[in-house]
C-alpha cells in the first residue's frame, strides 16, 4: 500500500480541483501506477524485490491555436508533474521527481502520449560505508525522464474524466558520479482527471501567419556548438573531471518540424585521462600505454524536430579518431534544444554508447 503522506497527496489534489476558480483552460490529474523496475544490469538484480509502485500528479494547460506551432501538432497541453516511487527496497529508496512535460493527442483526442524531463531525488543513494549495495544511483540528484501513454476521457461526468494506459520511468544521473547503473520503471496506471469549466471562448483553430517562411526553400545552415559538463568513469570514487566538446554541423531543413544535420565533434573527456593512467597502472597485462591520446573526433548524422522555441534533437556518430578504444566505436546523443533568437540557442544532451550513459552536457551555440 503507499504510504500514508501519499493517500495524503491525493486527498489535496481533490480539495485543489474542486476549490480553486474555474478558468476553462486548465487541467489537472493524478495517475496512481504499480509496475516492474526492468532488470536491464545484472548488477542491479538484487535490488529488484517487489512490484514498485506510486503517484504522478500533473497540472496541465491545453492550448486551442492562439500561436502557429500549437495548431502544427495538434493542440498539445503543456504542464508540470510530480512524481513518486516506492521502490519497495530499503536499499534501493525511494524516488520524488518535478518535471515539465508536453501531452500529445491522437484518434480524435482520447489517446494521449506525454513526454516528462526533469530532476529526481533519491533518498538512498550509494555511499562506501553505509549503503554500498546501491550500485543503481551514486547521487541522490539526478536528471529523470518519463514517457507516458495514456487512454484519456475528460468530463465523463460533469468536469470529472478517467484515464488509464503505461507509464515508463528512467532515472539516471548520467554519470555524473559513480556508480550510475540507472534504473527503468514500466507500469500501469490508472487515474482521474479535472477539467475546470469551460468557456465558450476557448474553441481551437488553426492559425497561419503569411510571414511563415516556406522552409523547404531555406538555405542549408552551419552551426557551431560548445559542451561541457563533469563525469567520472565506473571506477566509483575515482573523481569528477570536467569535459569539453566542440561541435560544428550543416542542417537541411525539410518541413516546418523536421531537419537533417550532418557534422563533427570533437572530445576532450578528462576522466578518460585519468581512466587510462589508472588502466595502465591496475592492468599491466593489457599493455595500455600512459600516453595513449585520450581525445577523440566523431562524425554524426542527426534529426532535429521543432517543436516552438524548443526542438529535440538526435544524433548517432562514429568516431573516426579514437586512440583508446572504450565503449565501442559508435556513440549517440538525444538532447533538448530551446532557441532564444533565429541563430543562437541553448543545449542539454545525453551522450550514450548505447544503454551506457557517459555525460550529460549542457552548452550554447549559433545557427548561421
Amino acid at each position: 500500500m503507499l504510504p500514508k503522506k501519499i493517500h495524503f497527496l491525493v486527498l489535496l489534489f481533490s480539495i485543489v480541483a474542486f476549490s480553486q476558480e474555474q478558468s476553462g483552460k486548465f487541467t489537472v490529474d493524478a495517475n496512481y501506477f504499480y509496475g516492474n523496475i526492468l532488470s536491464h544490469n545484472n548488477t542491479i538484480r538484487h535490488l529488484i524485490t517487489e512490484h514498485p509502485e506510486g503517484i504522478l500528479i500533473s497540472f496541465n494547460k491545453k492550448t486551442f491555436g492562439e500561436k502557429e506551432w500549437q495548431s502544427a501538432y495538434n493542440f498539445p497541453d503543456y504542464g508540470a508533474s510530480f512524481h513518486y516511487e516506492n521502490t519497495k527496497n530499503e536499499t534501493l529508496g525511494d524516488l520524488y521527481g518535478l518535471y515539465g512535460h508536453y501531452n500529445f493527442y491522437f484518434l480524435n483526442r482520447n489517446l494521449m502520449f506525454r513526454v516528462g524531463q526533469g530532476i529526481s531525488y533519491n533518498t538512498n543513494p550509494y555511499d562506501k560505508n553505509t549503503n554500498f549495495r546501491n550500485l543503481a544511483y551514486g547521487s541522490s540528484w539526478m536528471p529523470s525522464t518519463y514517457l507516458m501513454l495514456n487512454y484519456k476521457k475528460e468530463n465523463l461526468f460533469k468536469n470529472i474524466g478517467v484515464q488509464a494506459g503505461i507509464s515508463f520511468f528512467h532515472h539516471s544521473n548520467a554519470n555524473f558520479q559513480s556508480p550510475n547503473t540507472s534504473t527503468n520503471t514500466v507500469a500501469l496506471n490508472l487515474g482521474m482527471n479535472y477539467s475546470f469549466e469551460k468557456s465558450e471562448s476557448n474553441k481551437r483553430f488553426t492559425r497561419l501567419y503569411d510571414t511563415i517562411i516556406n522552409y523547404k526553400k531555406e538555405p542549408i545552415k552551419f552551426n557551431i556548438s560548445f559542451r561541457t559538463g563533469i563525469n567520472e568513469s565506473d571506477i566509483i570514487n575515482s573523481g569528477q573531471f570536467p569535459f569539453y566538446v566542440l561541435s560544428a554541423n550543416i542542417d537541411k531543413r525539410l518541413s516546418r518540424k523536421s531537419a537533417l544535420q550532418f557534422g563533427t565533434d570533437f572530445f576532450l573527456m578528462k576522466y578518460l585521462d585519468e581512466y587510462i593512467k589508472f588502466k595502465s597502472v591496475a592492468y599491466p597485462n593489457e599493455h595500455i600505454s600512459r600516453d595513449t591520446d585520450y581525445k577523440r573526433i566523431g562524425i554524426f548524422v542527426g534529426h532535429e524536430l521543432f517543436v516552438n522555441r524548443f526542438s529535440i534533437e538526435a544524433q548517432a556518430g562514429y568516431y573516426v579518431y579514437s586512440p583508446f578504444k572504450f565503449l565501442g566505436p559508435f556513440y549517440q546523443r538525444v538532447g533538448l534544444k530551446y532557441y532564444a533568437s533565429d541563430q543562437i540557442f541553448a543545449s542539454m544532451s545525453l551522450k550514450t554508447h548505447g544503454a551506457k550513459a557517459e555525460a550529460l552536457e549542457f552548452g550554447v551555440g549559433v545557427r548561421l
